[in-house]
């Protein structure tokens, strides 16, 4: 059941929710946390549908503000989804114009969930500090998309230094399967360092510099990132580079890769490109600090590239969080939801 409401309160739809409830049977014993979802004209489909699908996991209702013209006159539109049209979760969809084109929570409060977790989820810009925004103050959970950035470096340092207990990025959740196949062909390899990682792909995609900031504060070894002209799939390859052998995991599509260890026949193994519906579920797994991706970001901070993306350029990791293969191995498992 979908409804329209135009020129509205948070009164009137707060109201309205309950009738279509009282209408159509719908109880809200089941939700478990509220998502709010800040989103840009004319962006926000992509993100709602995923919304409403990692619902199907994680029974929720579904705040989502877009954000219109500031110079319009202030007026609230709204659209109600309930039943079918919003899968296991209730939808509001509000329309800000004017002095409501701003989400907030003043706006939000008499809409969220009592007693329930709340998520924020920016998917389209990142906000200048997520944890200091009106809606990230009450979240529990602060999701920002840093692969949407026009400029990925310059976005992972300002994200490292305006980092807060609860950010989290979904280019890191998209990085779940490579950290796992990484961190087990570590584990199983003869001990040794790693003297040098290699990280190829696009040089706007935020996963390639967040793995190789991840690999190398772990490892303790220089990163040298290669961006071989485009990269339709974003990361293409890693390269940990040591003396008793080299370590490769490539994946040339969109899902296969191929793991090549010294001593043993090439593996192929599976890295499918992850929907943002399957990230953003993931995310809703677990609320608490990822304290993981704290420390990356910290690493980020001296192994990125910062203003010469592109180029290739070598830098030396200064973070301290690990130094051999196991601290790697023992990365998806402290953590397993990034």
């Amino acid at each position: 059941m979908i409804v329209t409401l135009e020129n509205t309160t948070t009164s009137d739809i707060d109201k309205q929710l309950h009738r279509l409830r009282d209408e159509g049977g719908v109880v809200t014993l089941g939700r478990v946390l509220t998502l709010v979802i800040m989103a840009e004209a004319g962006h926000s489909e992509r993100a709602l549908d995923a919304a409403v699908v990692a619902s199907h996991e994680h029974p929720c209702r579904i705040i989502m503000h877009v954000s219109h013209s500031a110079s319009e006159e202030t007026r609230l539109d709204a659209q109600l989804r309930i039943g079918g049209d919003a899968g296991a979760s209730e939808v509001v969809v509000l329309h800000g114009y004017g002095a409501l084109a701003e989400p907030s929570e003043m706006l939000v409060s008499a809409l969220l969930l009592p007693d329930a977790p709340i998520v924020a989820w920016w998917p389209h810009r990142v906000p200048n500090k997520p944890s200091d925004s009106s809606i990230g103050k009450i979240a529990h959970r602060r999701i920002t998309d840093s692969s949407n950035s026009d400029d990925v470096c310059a976005t992972l340092v300002h994200l490292a230094q305006q980092y807060a207990p609860g950010d989290t990025d979904i280019s890191w959740t998209r990085l779940t399967h490579w950290r796992v196949q990484l961190a087990a062909a570590l584990d199983q390899a003869e001990p040794g360092p790693v003297k040098e990682v290699v990280v190829t792909g696009a040089a706007d995609s935020s996963r390639v510099h967040l793995l190789g900031a991840w690999l190398g504060g772990r490892l303790s070894a220089p990163v040298r990132f290669e961006h071989p002209g485009q990269s339709e799939h974003g990361l293409s390859s890693v390269r940990l580079v040591r003396d008793n052998g080299d370590i490769v995991l490539e994946r040339p599509g969109h899902s296969l890769a191929r793991l090549t260890q010294p001593g043993q026949p090439d593996q192929r193994v599976a890295i499918p490109h992850r929907e943002l519906s399957t990230c953003l579920a993931e995310e809703l797994r677990q609320l608490d600090p990822d304290e993981v991706y704290g420390e990356v970001l910290a690493s980020a901070v001296h192994v990125l590239p910062c203003g010469v993306c592109g180029e290739g350029v070598t830098s030396e990791s200064e973070d301290s969080a690990g130094t051999d293969a196991d601290s790697a191995a023992a990365t998806p498992e402290t953590n397993p939801a990034s």
